[in-house]
């Protein structure tokens, strides 16, 4: 089944609580996807020059100072490591290309979950409620952050199969649905030089629009994109830097709620995730259309 949560501040005052209230929405949702969790928070952009990068470990106890050491030396400065439970956040004077080429020739047992400049993506497999709780979700403040709880139908129970997909420099991609054409389409995005960690659909998604956008598509051309050449049912939540697209596909059948308050805007795969936000009440809802591109942000894509 899987769970989809998003929420977009309009405020600095509910910026502070980002994280309890997206963490609360999850809780929601963990029915729906009792076997990982993860989310992406977008929040203190790394200044001019410098990129931002999440990294996890496998290991029991990684060395994260000797990685900060190593991109200090390489790149000049770094900052000391953000350590939430198995993940780390660097923030470098690099450029996030740079950055990315060093770690993965000289860290292969690292995996690069996103880099940009905003973007923190963290996910693991286990109940979304004692991921919540691991990762200290409640303390991070941040503009607008994307959730998402899995059901494992099609690959396996991983935190790299987690979502989301990190898909480019602070881009990112949950799913909720079944493709029934991603060998063939991650065949053709292979030869286009795009690369994959893992067999899931929903990854193969994230690399369609990486390649779309590459290609020189806005996001909106992107998503209607997936309209064409993507079989199967979903509905997508795409996070950027300035904030976050959704779509569903023309039949719909994957349940989606949208709703907008003064503060907030959020959507989620059923209402109880939306109910606990303070407003809700008040809050006008709808769901959204099949085959329709949604965006809020500061360079919304649709008004």
């Amino acid at each position: 089944m899987c769970g989809i949560a998003g929420l977009y501040t309009k405020s600095a005052t509910l910026r502070e609580h980002l994280g309890t209230h997206l963490s609360d929405m999850l809780e929601q949702l963990s029915d729906r996807g009792p076997d990982s969790a993860g989310v992406a928070f977008y929040r203190d952009p790394a200044p001019p020059g410098w990129c931002k990068v999440s990294l996890h470990s496998p290991a029991a106890a990684p060395d994260w100072e000797a990685v900060r050491v190593e991109l200090e030396v390489e790149f000049g400065e770094a900052s000391p490591p953000r350590v939430r439970a198995t993940h780390a956040v660097f923030v470098i004077a690099a450029e996030a290309d740079e950055a990315q080429t060093l770690l993965a020739e000289r860290h292969p047992e690292l995996t690069l979950m996103s880099a940009g400049r905003t973007i923190e993506i963290y996910k693991e497999a286990g109940l979304p409620t004692r991921f919540v709780q691991r990762f200290g979700l409640g303390e991070i403040s941040g503009t607008h952050a994307l959730g998402h709880t899995r059901m494992a139908t099609e690959s396996r129970v991983t935190t790299e199969h987690s979502h989301p997909f990190s898909t480019g420099l602070d881009l990112c991609l949950v799913h909720n649905g079944s493709l029934s054409n991603h060998n063939r389409l991650r065949r053709v995005l292979e030869r286009e030089g795009i690369q994959f960690r893992t067999d899931c659909d929903s990854e193969v998604a994230a690399g369609y629009l990486m390649w779309r956008l590459r290609e020189g598509a806005s996001l909106e051309e992107a998503l209607e994109g997936c309209l064409e050449d993507l079989d199967g049912f979903y509905t997508f939540a795409v996070g950027t830097a300035d904030g976050f697209a959704v779509l569903r596909d023309p039949i719909a059948c994957k349940p989606a709620v949208m709703a907008e308050t003064d503060e907030w805007v959020a959507m989620a795969s059923e209402y109880r995730a939306i109910a606990v936000l303070p407003g809700a009440e008040d809050a006008v809802t709808w769901e959204p259309a099949p085959g329709h591109v949604y965006s809020w942000g500061t360079a919304s894509l649709v008004a």
